[in-house]
């Protein structure tokens, strides 16, 4: 039983950590380097349109300023739909996360030993910056915040002249595939290995 509860702990704490990872406030750098707050982006699930996703995925973030450091892996599912968005984080076989979106209301159920740094409202804005229309994303964005969509280069979100974050995808999003982001102003490179959930 003790070895149990020990995994059991195990398993939320790297929940946690990964999920954290991908979620946390920025890091400040230096005074001449310091980046604003991303913008939080909560784009409205009918944007998506026809689009729909069913996935099971798996998350591995790894840390920019320890390139040398173990990464974070978990697993989601997600689903994504204009009628609402639904992700699902489970951690040894019990699910500890559950978020709602519906364009008006973000519920969230947390396990208790999730840790309180993992921030649902950036998750949910990470969530819009890779499924959500570059048009819709676009015009959501405050200056001097832009967004570039490439179909070779994938998207790209720029502070001014900076560079804050970077998405590039292989694969249909709706389907197997992969995307990386890369975030600049918070420190992070999230990998998202997707396919369809069975049934779907």
């Amino acid at each position: 039983m003790k070895k149990e509860m020990t995994l059991a702990r195990r398993g939320f704490l790297l929940l946690g950590a990964a999920l954290t990872a991908c979620a946390q406030a920025p890091v400040p750098r230096t005074a001449d380097a310091a980046w604003p707050a991303l913008p939080a982006l909560r784009l409205a699930p009918a944007l998506l349109g026809s689009q729909r996703f069913a996935l099971s995925q798996r998350l591995t973030v790894f840390r920019l300023d320890a390139p040398a450091a173990d990464p974070q892996t978990v697993d989601v599912q997600l689903q994504a739909e204009a009628e609402g968005l639904l992700l699902a984080g489970f951690a040894i076989g019990q699910r500890v996360l559950l978020m709602r979106w519906d364009g008006q209301e973000l519920q969230v159920q947390r396990h208790p030993r999730l840790p309180a740094e993992v921030d649902t409202d950036r998750m949910l804005r990470d969530l819009c910056l890779v499924f959500w229309p570059a048009a819709a994303l676009a015009g959501a964005l405050p200056p001097p915040w832009r967004l570039q969509d490439d179909e070779r280069q994938g998207r790209a979100l720029w502070c001014g002249e900076r560079l804050a974050l970077r998405i590039q995808q292989q694969g249909q999003l709706s389907g197997d595939s992969r995307v990386e982001l890369i975030n600049h102003a918070e420190g992070y490179r999230l990998l998202i290995e997707s396919r369809p959930q069975e049934g779907s």
